[in-house]
């Protein structure tokens, strides 16, 4: 298999979706996408099984996994505003569904087993959640596969496969081909473009030939055999950039548009698209928002109210970052139109920080989207060497490396060097260390809002102690090393399986049971506020 490279579009800035969890909704939404392709559209059964050892037993229907795996099956995209009726849309579309918690030996906290079912056929998939809603194909009808979602993959199955080889080296000329054997074996064609017709009736008008299954790439940008990217590192990054002629920005358009085969001006277009659906979610979030399944309500519209009237400690730019934050995470939780950036946990904070200073000191668009170009290459040392998963390496890979990234795009911003960008984002993440996640009655609202303010405002102090030369110590590479050590050694408690810190106090608990009954009335005594604008 061709070894694959992080994409700015796929594993940092993106996708663009609705939902609480990057990770829950939009990666299992895209592993829905490909078993609706492998059934070829026609399924009457899904039976999905959850380890009772990972996070997706205890958080699979709060944090949103039921609602992008079936909506996915059903061919929707991340962003469809229909993902909040799945239930009704999947009985309309006759498919029934069973979730069981069993022993299925995984070995990721978010592995998805799925068995799927109809009249004429039935397939089975493993796939995991890798964070920020990257995903990873591991098993297809019992065959170990690699697959993530960025190629057109194509399955032969044939019997004997071994007959079969010659006939698609032929018609698959320069492409990846692999026998898989499982129950049912077959041949895996990793292809950079959609196949003909003509292509696939030569094969499936083979008499040996029993099934020709196209699985379409579900991440934006897809990658292809020759692949390479210029820098992987900061270290290989600056001896790229030797001369020092390039800023941050210009390095990760350099970075992106050798990844993505793409011009210089189209990522930095796309880029631009991103940055206007951030700042209409803020703007929308500003507005109030409303929803009926979630713990806070609009408390960016009282902030804004306080803000104004001169109710608060003074700190503008400050202020409005936080105010900026929360909106965006009431967006969120309102199902509501976001970016993950780099994940719908942490969306609040880099979007938050680099809008809410550039409306504080009046910076435009053009510089807000080379900010966000900068802090998506800083992503993807992360994304290359650590995760930006919380079920692996607690909320500081979530809220921890958007402090990061958002510290070195406002340095951008301010017109700061490449070495103070990177010392910002070292200093930023260092101070992230050991961030647990332990949501607040399973669902993605609290603490995470105010996990995404003390990033954004982490950020925005390590962005000053740079600009001032603060010596940051520990080079950017190695913080990212460190923070994968430490991420691996946080309990399972600790990492978004909602079985430890603030997840299981009495209050919590209390919460999770009233949402759980979608009433008003709280028997237990308890005083817990909901919802109020």
């Amino acid at each position: 298999m061709t070894k694959t490279y992080p994409s700015i579009f796929n594993d940092v800035i993106g996708p663009v979706m609705r939902g609480p969890s990057s990770s829950h909704c939009a990666a299992s939404l895209r592993i829905g996408r490909l078993c609706r392709d492998l059934m070829d559209g026609t399924i009457n059964h899904v039976l999905v099984e959850f380890d009772p050892y990972g996070s997706l037993a205890s958080t699979h229907e709060s944090q949103g996994s039921d609602m992008g795996l079936f909506g996915g099956i059903l061919g929707w995209e991340a962003h469809d505003e229909q993902l909040p009726n799945y239930r009704q849309a999947l009985l309309k579309s006759g498919v029934t569904t069973d979730i069981d918690i069993v022993d299925i030996g995984a070995t990721h906290p978010n592995t998805y087993k799925i068995t799927l079912e109809s009249q004429r056929e039935t397939r089975e998939l493993i796939a995991l959640s890798t964070g920020g809603g990257m995903i990873e194909v591991v098993s297809i009808d019992g065959a170990p596969v690699e697959m993530g979602g960025d190629y057109f993959e194509v399955l032969l199955y044939a019997e004997p496969v071994e007959e079969l080889l010659s006939a698609i080296e032929t018609v698959f000329q320069d492409e990846s081909v692999v026998v898989r054997a499982g129950r049912e074996s077959f041949i895996q064609v990793q292809a950079t473009s959609l196949p003909s017709q003509t292509q696939l009736s030569t094969l499936q008008n083979r008499s040996d030939v029993k099934a020709v299954k196209v699985l379409n790439p579900v991440l934006p940008v897809t990658s292809r055999n020759d692949l390479t990217v210029p820098f992987l590192t900061v270290e290989q990054m600056l001896e790229y950039n030797r001369s020092g002629e390039l800023s941050l920005w210009e390095l990760a358009v350099e970075y992106e548009r050798l990844r993505g085969n793409m011009s210089a001006d189209e990522v930095v277009e796309r880029m631009t698209s991103i940055v206007d659906i951030m700042s209409g979610s803020i703007d929308s979030g500003l507005r109030g928002t409303t929803y009926d399944d979630r713990i806070l309500g609009c408390q960016s519209v009282n902030f804004k109210s306080h803000l104004e009237d001169g109710h608060l400690v003074e700190g503008d730019v400050l202020n409005t970052i936080i105010m900026f934050v929360t909106s965006m995470m009431e967006v969120k939780s309102s199902m509501g139109v976001i970016v993950a950036a780099p994940t719908a946990g942490s969306c609040g904070t880099l979007p938050g920080t680099l809008l809410g200073a550039a409306r504080s000191l009046g910076i435009d668009r053009e510089q807000v989207v080379k900010a966000m170009l900068a802090a998506g290459l800083i992503g993807v040392f992360i994304s290359a060497h650590s995760t930006f998963a919380a079920e692996v390496g607690g909320c500081q890979a979530e809220c921890g490396s958007a402090a990061g990234m958002a510290a070195a795009a406002l340095v951008q911003m301010q017109g700061g060097t490449l070495s103070q960008s990177l010392a910002a984002a070292s200093l930023a993440l260092q101070n992230s260390f050991g961030m647990v996640c332990d949501p607040i009655a399973n669902r993605v609202e609290a603490p995470c809002l105010g996990k995404n303010v003390l990033a954004a405002s982490n950020a925005l102090s390590c962005v000053n102690m740079a600009l001032a030369n603060y010596d940051h110590l520990i080079p950017f590479d190695e913080v990212v090393e460190a923070m994968n050590s430490v991420g691996n050694s946080i309990p399972s408690e600790l990492r978004c399986t909602a079985m430890g810190g603030l997840s299981v106090t009495k209050t919590s608990k209390v919460i999770e049971r009233r949402l759980n009954r979608k009433d008003e009335s709280i028997s237990d005594g308890e005083i817990v506020r909901f919802k109020s604008c």
